[in-house]
């Protein structure tokens, strides 16, 4: 049996059912009603959601790209997209 604190399945995860466990894993941590190992656990898996999440990002700024206009307006091409502007 795999080892339930590796998180495996969380790498073949889109980000939007990522973020929506992990939004799920803050909403019962928030309420308190979770047993202290249970939170632990559920802790460390949303790190890993949370971790998962950041490079889909990461990866998704870098193919974003800029459209080029001339004077006219026009596209005529594309750069890369600068995000700390």
């Amino acid at each position: 049996m795999a080892n339930p604190t590796d998180h495996a399945d969380i790498r073949t995860m889109s980000f939007e059912q990522a973020l929506k466990e992990l939004e799920s894993i803050v909403d019962r941590l928030e309420k308190g009603d979770v047993e202290l190992e249970a939170s632990i656990l559920i802790y460390e898996r949303g790190e890993a959601l949370k971790v998962h999440c950041d490079g889909l990002l990461r990866r998704a700024e870098a193919r974003v790209e800029k459209i080029s206009l001339n004077q006219d307006g026009k596209p005529v091409g594309t750069e890369p997209l600068d995000v700390e502007n």
